[in-house]
């Protein structure tokens, strides 16, 4: 049985920066209230202008990873998108990335697991190269979540920013790579954090920024709990699974959605956060893109290397949560 080994990692955001202090000019808040609560200091936002569109910085975040692991646009048999800001209804932001990449011996689809898209695309390209229905997979995680925020609820719109991460998975006949992945959903809670119909046209601060007709809603205190829990019971699941501990592992990638959640989990863990990687003080929580973002830039700024034991664990709407365990082979550019 062929092993996946993630050979190349890729991300990309979009050049507008909205501070905590722009946010203060638009909603009732301040940078020590967001801080304080979230951890965020700053977030990206697409613009319309510069046609950053979720296909096109999806498609950017996979030509670098593209360039990283040495493949070519025809070596792709698979493009795996996760993401619930896809620029249309259909077709999928997977077909439009893979025209942008002119990956066209692929077959593409979306994953639509809130913020654990990315982690069940890569659970699906993990045993398609297991069951050697697939030689060499791309998947991402790409979101334009502030298309969908209500700029007026101060709960929500402080949190989410835009951004894409990608990543390349071959099949190797050499033991390691991704060691395990667990997907979990449960449907009974999908009230906790969903969209809703209707939403009100950007502020003028953010003149240019794309908007749809919906809006997100949260029940932020009870969704704290449940993503504590999930993400710390997934987590030890897979060590368990894995005949490994807590201190076997080089490095955890959680989701970035809070601080406070990260914390949370890092405390329930009784992993220290020195061995946590964070960027939600630069880009909010971007929901599927989060993970291979904050992959990308833990590898490239060397906080992984080759033969890491590495922990990715998710949350989102669903509600969903996932965790993966692998072993690092990815090359470090630096």
């Amino acid at each position: 049985m062929p092993f996946a080994h993630i050979t190349g990692t890729g991300s990309a955001v979009p050049e507008r920066i909205l501070d905590n202090a722009g946010l203060e000019q638009i909603v009732d808040t301040s940078d020590e209230w967001i801080t304080r609560r979230t951890g965020i200091k700053e977030r990206r936002i697409a613009m319309v202008d510069k046609n950053e569109t979720t296909a096109a910085l999806g498609a950017l975040a996979a030509r670098r990873a593209m360039q990283m692991a040495g493949v070519s646009a025809d070596q792709i048999d698979t493009i795996i998108t996760g993401t619930v800001s896809a620029d249309r209804i259909f077709p999928s932001a997977a077909c439009m990335i893979q025209k942008e990449i002119e990956a066209f011996n692929a077959a593409a689809y979306d994953i639509s697991a809130g913020c654990s898209g990315f982690m069940y695309a890569l659970d699906i390209a993990n045993n398609n190269i297991k069951a050697g229905m697939s030689k060499t997979c791309l998947v991402i995680g790409a979101e334009r979540l502030t298309t969908l925020v209500n700029w007026k609820d101060r709960g929500t719109c402080v949190l989410l920013g835009d951004g894409a991460g990608a990543a390349i998975l071959q099949n190797r006949a050499e033991p390691g790579g991704i060691l395990s992945t667990h997907i979990k959903s449960d449907g009974r809670y999908w009230d906790l954090l969903y969209s809703d119909s209707g939403n009100d046209p950007p502020p003028e601060l953010l003149k240019g920024l794309a908007s749809v007709p919906f809006h997100l809603k949260m029940e932020g205190n009870r969704l704290f709990k449940q993503a504590v829990s999930s993400m710390a019971g997934i987590a030890e699941t897979a060590l368990v699974q894995n005949g490994l501990t807590r201190e076997d592992i080089q490095l955890v990638i959680p989701h970035q959605a809070n601080l406070r959640i990260i914390q949370a989990v890092a405390e329930k863990l009784k992993i220290p956060m020195d061995r946590f990687f964070t960027n939600v003080h630069k880009y909010g929580n971007t929901s599927s893109a989060s993970i291979p973002l904050a992959m990308d830039e833990a590898n490239r700024s060397s906080r992984i290397n080759h033969g890491d034991i590495v922990l990715l664990v998710s949350f989102g709407a669903g509600l969903t949560w996932g965790a993966t365990l692998l072993k690092w082979a990815a090359t470090n550019p630096g």
